[in-house]
């Protein structure tokens, strides 16, 4: 498959996923919600604290040239992220939604990092699936060019779907 198609295809992805996601916020909050579902933020919460340590590491093995080590790491980061967006979606599916208190005097810092995280996680997701394919198929330039933007912004993302959790955490109503 050529390079164009997979971008293509990569961009495609990105968008529904996004799509999905959006499209799951004006779902009603379901009238029965079973008790796994109030687990799953702890659970997004620590596969994104887990991709942020990967990822640190990932990005020092890669400068340190050993190339094995950051492969594998990235993998494991990606196949959490995976996991990640398909609880994410299970959770998001029985229309649960919990707010930041307006009288919260962190509130105005919580939307900050809630919604630079937000665009970000968006943005990067194709970013990362770019240089993944570039790094498989052995263009290494390309594959640096972007992992330039992708791996900041990655860390980023995973850094503040933590801090978002513990911002939020304590006004689940389960």
């Amino acid at each position: 498959m050529n390079n164009k198609k997979v971008t293509c295809i990569i961009y495609i992805i990105s968008a529904a996923i996004l799509v999905l996601i959006v499209l799951l916020y004006n779902l009603p909050q379901a009238e029965n919600i079973p008790a796994f579902v109030k687990h799953l933020p702890k659970l997004h919460a620590s596969i994104n604290g887990t991709c942020f340590i990967l990822l640190l590491i990932s990005l020092r093995a890669i400068k340190q040239n050993k190339v094995d080590l950051h492969k594998k790491l990235n993998l494991t980061a990606f196949t959490l992220s995976a996991l990640f967006i398909l609880s994410y979606v299970t959770y998001h599916s029985f229309g649960i939604e919990t707010k930041f208190p307006a009288e919260n005097p962190l509130r105005p810092l919580y939307f900050f990092i809630l919604v630079s995280h937000i665009v970000l996680a968006t943005l990067v997701l194709p970013l990362i699936l770019l240089s993944f394919h570039k790094a498989i198929i052995g263009d290494i330039p390309a594959h640096k060019k972007i992992t330039r933007w992708s791996m900041p912004i990655w860390i980023y993302v995973t850094f503040t779907g933590v801090v978002v959790y513990l911002m939020i955490s304590p006004y689940y109503n389960f």
